[in-house]
């Protein structure tokens, strides 16, 4: 972080910086670089892309600024924004300013402890209704009516993350081209549009430490669009799979015994949003190939010189496991 460059563009966007400006690192990031910046008075979040191994859609800072300007307000609790740099003059990458919301992340197992049982139990089921309540947003009263095009995004999502897997991959896996050729076979009915998340669990919101029933924001938007809102649910639930310890490199709190099962949380979403789960099976298995590409590209960019956290290096070592629950889920028989 060229903590000058940032204090400069931060006064030409009218922001008043009071005494020397201070910026470090804010841990637990595998995706886009996140930083805590303070003067004397204020305080700021600040995003950037991480510095290799890039993969276009998953590091979209203007995705990420647009959604949470238009939902500032709604009943999908978000941070004010507050700059945006779309060309990446300042930092040479894009970038993106909000408020910083006091909370607490719940990352991983140990943050878990904190809570009691029914402080668990409540904080999952809030987080399970924002994004009941995300997807019921009207985006064109929003402001996001061109936000996406939820006409054929499955099918997209398909082919975008086959080719993100040429992008990233370290080896040759025979299930990943077998999973991309079911899935392609087996495209549920087009569904209405929402807003998606992308990437929505209890570590991408900011929880009131006090009361954990109460989420204060949600964060990490930048691969919302506007798509099919089973995919935000599926990609939930897939998460809570043990191998996801190995994406992130810790004992997440998402993969905690502690929590509902995959089942009980898809089951808590349609109760909070009165949606069916049809065609559930495709929608599982189309999370768990993104999920096993994301790993992949994790390492990658360990590869790369780009280490984002511990264990990076090994996050790859899920990918396999994620492809072969996803051919389960359409009951195909991995090899």
């Amino acid at each position: 972080m060229n903590v000058a460059a940032l204090e400069r563009f931060l006064r030409e966007q009218g922001v008043e910086v009071q005494g020397e400006l201070r910026v470090e690192l804010i841990s637990g990031g595998r995706s886009n670089l996140t930083f805590a910046a303070r003067d004397e008075v204020s305080r700021w979040v600040v995003r950037r892309p991480p510095v290799a191994g890039l993969t276009p859609s998953a590091h979209d800072m203007a995705r990420e600024y647009t959604v949470t300007r238009a939902l500032h307000g709604s009943a999908v609790p978000v941070a004010r924004t507050v700059a945006f740099d779309a060309e990446g003059d300042a930092l040479g990458a894009p970038m993106t300013v909000v408020e910083f919301v006091d909370g607490v992340v719940v990352r991983d197992q140990d943050d878990l402890a904190a809570f009691t049982d029914d402080q668990v139990a409540a904080c999952v089921g809030e987080t399970v209704r924002i994004l009941a309540a995300l997807h019921a947003v009207d985006p064109d009263a929003a402001g996001l009516s061109t936000f996406g095009r939820p006409a054929g995004f499955v099918a997209r999502q398909v082919k975008l993350w086959a080719s993100q897997w040429d992008r990233v991959k370290t080896r040759e896996l025979t299930d990943v081209a077998r999973l991309a050729e079911a899935l392609a076979g087996a495209l549920p009915p087009e569904s209405p549009g929402a807003i998606v998340h992308g990437d929505f669990r209890i570590d991408n919101t900011i929880v009131d430490p006090a009361d954990p029933a109460r989420i204060r924001a949600v964060v990490d938007w930048e691969l919302s669009t506007l798509g099919d809102p089973l995919t935000d649910v599926a990609l939930m639930c897939v998460y809570r799979s043990p191998a996801f310890d190995l994406v992130l490199g810790r004992r997440a709190a998402w993969t905690s015994p502690r929590l509902p099962d995959a089942d009980a949380l898809a089951q808590a979403y349609a109760v909070a949003s009165c949606r069916d789960l049809d065609n559930w099976g495709f929608y599982l298995a189309l999370a768990n190939f993104k999920l096993g590409v994301i790993a992949e590209g994790i390492t990658h960019r360990a590869v790369q010189g780009s280490d984002a956290g511990s264990d990076a290096a090994r996050a790859a070592e899920a990918t396999p496991e994620f492809m072969a629950a996803g051919l389960r889920a359409l009951n195909c028989v991995p090899n």
